[in-house]
C-alpha cells in the first residue's frame, strides 16, 4: 500500500468488524469523523488520537495542535494530552528534553493539562514518532459531527490550503529549496507558517460551532482536497468547490511550484471545512474577521449526485484523489520511506 491514510473503502470495511452497542457512545469509528465522542450524563467527553509522521522538527509541538484541533471542530473545548513518544536507539539523549519543552509550550498556550503518555527507545522506528491523545469536554447538545451537512448549505474554509505542509517542506527540505531557486526569505517565511498563521484552528472551531454550522472537519493528511471528499463521504451529500475561491498563500504557492507538488493535497492543518445554512454564513465569516482569521465560502453542497467536484474556470472537473499526501510523496522521491 502507498504511505498515508487507508483507503476509505478498506477502512469502512474494517471499522465495521469492530464491535458496538453502548448507548453512551455518541459518536464512534467512522470513516471521515475526527473524534469520538461519549455520553457522560451531564457533559460529553471527546478523544482524539493522531500521529506526528512527517515532521522531526518540532515534533511536540505538531502532536499537541493537531490533536486539539480534531476535538475542537467536534466543538468540544481540548482539556487533556497523553503522548507515546518513540524514539529510535541512536537519538541523543540531550534531543529528548527539547520534545518535553515543545509538549509544555503548546499545552500551555492552549491551556491544556499534560496528564501521562508513554516513552520508549526502540529500534522499530528510524527517527522519532509521537503518537497524542487529546480529550475535552462539551455541553450535551453541542457536538458538530462531520456528516451533518445538508444540501443547500454553504462550504467555508477557515485559513488556507497546505498552511502545515508548507512549514514541514520549508522545514525538512530548506536546502532543496535553495538549490531549486527558492528565496531565503520565501523560505524563512513558510518555516514560520507552523505559528503564524499557525496550525491551530481551535479558537475558530470553537467560535464556528457557536455560530450555527452544521458539520465541521479538520483536512489534514491528502490536504483540503481529502478533507472535502471525506466531509461529503460522512455527510452522504455532494460538494461544488470552486477552484478559484480556494485561499492559497504566496508561499505555499511557490514552495509547491519549486517541489511540483499540489497544494491542494498538502497536509492542512491550519485550515478548517465547515458547512452551514446560508443565513449563517455572514455570522462564520464574521466570527473569523473578528479573530483576524481569514475565511471564505468556496462552494455549496448539493444531493449526492457526482460526490465532490471543482469548479475550474466554469467547468467542472472531479476533486482530486490524493491517494497519499503531496508532502508523504515528496519525502518518498526524495529517498525517505518513512515519512
Amino acid at each position: 500500500m502507498k504511505q498515508g491514510k487507508l483507503p476509505p473503502d478498506l477502512l469502512a470495511r474494517m471499522l465495521a468488524r469492530l464491535p458496538s452497542g453502548d448507548p453512551r457512545v455518541l459518536v464512534g469509528p467512522r470513516v471521515g469523523e475526527d473524534a469520538a465522542a461519549l455520553d457522560l450524563g451531564d457533559r460529553v467527553l471527546v478523544m482524539a488520537m493522531d500521529p506526528i509522521t512527517f515532521a522531526t522538527d518540532l515534533i511536540g509541538w505538531y502532536a499537541v495542535q493537531v490533536n486539539a484541533n480534531d476535538v475542537a471542530v467536534m466543538g468540544a473545548a481540548p482539556r487533556w494530552f497523553l503522548g507515546a513518544l518513540m524514539l529510535p536507539q541512536d537519538f541523543p539523549e540531550d534531543g529528548v528534553a527539547p520534545i518535553f519543552d515543545q509538549l509544555a509550550e503548546a499545552c500551555e498556550k492552549l491551556e491544556i493539562a499534560e496528564i501521562g503518555g508513554h516513552t520508549e527507545v526502540t529500534s522499530g522506528v528510524s527517527r522519532p514518532v509521537l503518537v497524542g491523545c487529546m480529550l475535552g469536554e462539551a455541553q450535551p447538545g453541542q457536538i458538530v459531527t462531520t456528516a451533518g451537512a445538508q444540501p443547500g448549505d454553504v462550504v467555508v474554509l477557515y485559513g488556507a490550503a497546505g498552511v502545515e505542509g508548507t512549514a514541514i517542506l520549508a522545514r525538512e527540505a530548506g536546502e532543496l529549496l535553495a538549490e531549486r531557486g527558492l528565496g531565503a526569505e520565501v523560505t524563512a517565511r513558510a518555516r514560520e507558517f507552523l505559528f503564524d498563521p499557525g496550525i491551530s484552528v481551535v479558537r475558530p472551531a470553537l467560535a464556528a460551532a457557536a455560530s450555527g454550522v452544521t458539520a465541521m472537519h479538520d483536512p489534514t493528511e491528502g490536504g483540503v482536497a481529502t478533507g472535502l471528499a471525506e466531509l461529503a463521504l460522512a455527510s452522504g451529500v455532494g460538494l461544488e468547490i470552486d477552484a478559484g475561491e480556494i485561499p492559497v498563500l504566496p508561499a505555499t504557492r511557490a514552495v509547491c511550484e519549486c517541489l511540483a507538488l499540489d497544494p491542494l493535497g498538502l497536509i492542512a492543518s491550519g485550515s478548517l471545512l465547515a458547512t452551514s445554512r446560508p443565513e449563517a454564513a455572514e455570522r462564520l465569516l464574521r466570527a473569523a474577521s473578528d479573530m483576524k482569521r481569514q475565511a471564505a465560502v468556496i462552494g455549496r453542497v448539493v444531493e449526492n449526485a457526482d460526490g465532490a467536484t471543482l469548479l475550474v474556470g466554469g467547468e467542472r472537473r472531479p476533486l482530486p484523489d490524493f491517494a497519499r499526501d503531496e508532502v508523504a510523496r515528496f519525502f518518498e522521491e526524495q529517498g525517505r520511506p518513512d515519512a
